[in-house]
């Protein structure tokens, strides 16, 4: 039934249809379970449009949609479940009779299956298909491997599975996939791992693997477009955590970030911003020729989400180092900013003026 309704009538987060439509002040309309757990992680910011919300977003009912909703679905015949197939492949997999190559096809379905469906994920979850799913990452086929993983991320999506798959031993695994598997898979792990960063008590949990942190770097270092991207958003994820920040600074993430923030990879600023919160991070910073250079380049020509991020780290190493302060201000950041206080996005005009009080009456410790 889902994969018929019209997109209107889907969540923007979940996929799902909607039973409860809100709309933020965004304009934009969202399931009220969807929305009020991405607010409940602290997320500010509208999922679509990135741009900032109240402190305190009002959810407006939209009555009118959730009518056409309600109208919808009672004029559509809905078509069965399929309980009984999954159930089949269920058993095929968790079999220990089954051929590999069965258990690969059920992987396969699982995964397509529990892509959209929330209901399946806990399903499948509830099984006690786990450790079976588990053994398969741990395959030296790279095929089952990602199949595996691909179904590990999808049950993964669910907030309700999350702490659960961290206790089954999921963060070992795709831990140590982040050394030894193949491109695709590397992505994916740390796919994973940005997704079971999302509960708080994970974060933790995750930095404790003396290998995490590190993999992720060598993935910065060594991994293609894709495993670099999907590093530094499993980076980001964890580093709101205090103690991760130090970590990866320990794992030499800075100066790679922001080689990779020169070559492009605007998602290195966000991982940037959250490590020049500590002293150790705006250390390593000061100690990278062209740091400096490259933030501003990055406020210069970022995009909105970019700007504000290369702002807040221009500020806080400006702030710390008067050499820096000096650098940025022959770098041209102070007409930079002059001419983006029109902008429209409250958060960048207040990272504006704030380094512009920065840079005319820098206190910086150098």
């Amino acid at each position: 039934m889902a994969t018929q309704l019209p997109d209107d009538f889907k969540c923007p987060i979940s996929l799902e249809q909607m039973s409860d439509p809100v709309i933020l002040s965004s304009g934009h309309t969202f399931d009220r379970a969807s929305i009020q757990r991405w607010l409940d992680s602290g997320h500010r910011t509208c999922p679509i449009t990135k741009l900032p919300l109240p402190e305190h977003p009002c959810l407006i009912p939209n009555h009118a949609l959730r009518s056409l909703i309600s109208n919808y679905t009672l004029a559509t015949p809905s078509k069965p479940r399929p309980c009984s197939q999954f159930h089949t492949l269920v058993s095929a997999l968790t079999s220990p009779s089954s051929a590999i190559g069965t258990k690969l096809d059920s992987l396969t379905h699982l995964a397509r299956l529990t892509k959209r469906d929330l209901s399946l994920r806990r399903k499948l979850t509830e099984s006690g298909a786990v450790p079976s799913v588990l053994k398969f990452i741990d395959s030296d086929d790279p095929i089952l491997q990602e199949k595996a993983l691909s179904l590990l991320l999808n049950l993964s999506l669910d907030d309700d599975n999350k702490v659960g798959l961290a206790a089954e031993g999921v963060i070992n695994r795709v831990v140590k996939i982040l050394s030894v598997g193949s491109p695709d898979c590397r992505a994916i792990a740390a796919t994973v791992i940005t997704s079971l960063a999302v509960v708080e008590v994970n974060k933790a949990t995750i930095g404790e693997y003396p290998d995490a942190i590190r993999g992720l770097v060598r993935l910065l270092i060594a991994g293609k477009g894709r495993e670099k991207k999907e590093a530094a958003t499993a980076l980001y994820a964890i580093c709101s955590y205090a103690d991760n920040r130090r970590r990866a600074i320990d794992c030499g993430a800075v100066p790679i970030l922001i080689g990779l923030l020169d070559s492009g990879l605007e998602r290195a600023i966000e991982v940037l911003g959250l490590l020049v919160k500590c002293k150790e991070g705006r250390e390593e910073m000061k100690k990278v020729n062209g740091c400096v250079k490259v933030l501003v380049e990055v406020v210069r020509n970022g995009s909105s989400r970019g700007v504000q991020y290369g702002l807040f780290t221009l500020n806080c190493l400006c702030n710390y180092s008067e050499s820096s302060c000096f650098e940025a201000k022959n770098e041209g950041v102070l007409e930079i900013c002059m001419g983006l206080v029109e902008e429209e996005n409250e958060k960048i005009k207040r990272y504006i003026w704030s380094l512009i009080q920065t840079l005319r009456g820098n206190h910086g410790i150098d």
